[in-house]
């Protein structure tokens, strides 16, 4: 379980809040407006009104002492920048930032973000792939070299040993698990045979992938 500072509760923020709420965190959510933090009160650990821009009222919460100081302010980028900026002043141990455009990113990073993450960009490069491809179920992209891929078995895999089929050779692709009717099987072995009710979640270069599975 970690402490969380939130501070913003848009949409995305408002997702993210009940999902970490689920996952067991505690959730010390902040946003300026007083009908978002009345919505979002039942769902977190704690929710204040106040100014993410006000020093003063910033210092109060003790940003020092979360895990994870994360700003979620998608509406104003300027209050987003001061935020952050000030957060990491304040001792935030780890700060992670919205960024809706790439050259927001740069000046959050700049100014105190250790971390930034773009929901809009992320979803629509996950939503090319997935639904672009007749083969690939999910998508994780790990850096501009490597991503993991949930990938149908081909037709000419089945019954076939993950040893026989060899992609780690041939392409440099690792099958990581098998998934079967939802479930992770994570002890794979080159003895494994593959079905055609599983799918594979394999970890390779894009490029590699794509001319394996013929994408």
């Amino acid at each position: 379980m970690k402490s969380i500072l939130l501070i913003g509760v848009n949409h995305f923020g408002t997702q993210l809040a009940m999902r970490l709420h689920e996952l067991g965190h505690q959730v010390l959510a902040i946003d300026k407006d007083e009908g978002r933090i009345n919505r979002i009160l039942p769902l977190v650990t704690d929710a204040q009104i106040g100014d993410s821009t006000n020093e003063a009222f910033l210092r109060s919460l003790g940003p020092n002492n979360f895990d994870v100081c994360i700003v979620t302010i998608g509406s104003d980028f300027q209050s987003s920048l001061e935020t952050t900026s000030l957060l990491k002043e304040l001792g935030g141990k780890m700060v992670v930032a919205r960024a809706d455009r790439d050259v927001q990113a740069k000046f959050l990073l700049r100014n105190g973000a250790d971390e930034v993450i773009s929901p809009e960009k992320q979803v629509a490069e996950w939503a090319a792939i997935r639904y672009t491809s007749d083969h690939i179920l999910d998508y994780v992209r790990l850096d501009d070299n490597c991503a993991i891929y949930e990938l149908a078995v081909p037709k000419e895999w089945l019954g076939k040993t993950i040893g026989q089929i060899d992609i780690r050779k041939k392409y440099g692709i690792n099958i990581l698990a098998v998934k079967v009717n939802g479930q992770l099987n994570l002890s794979v072995s080159p003895d494994t045979a593959l079905d055609e009710n599983e799918t594979l979640l394999v970890l390779g270069a894009p490029k590699s992938v794509q001319k394996c599975f013929r994408i």
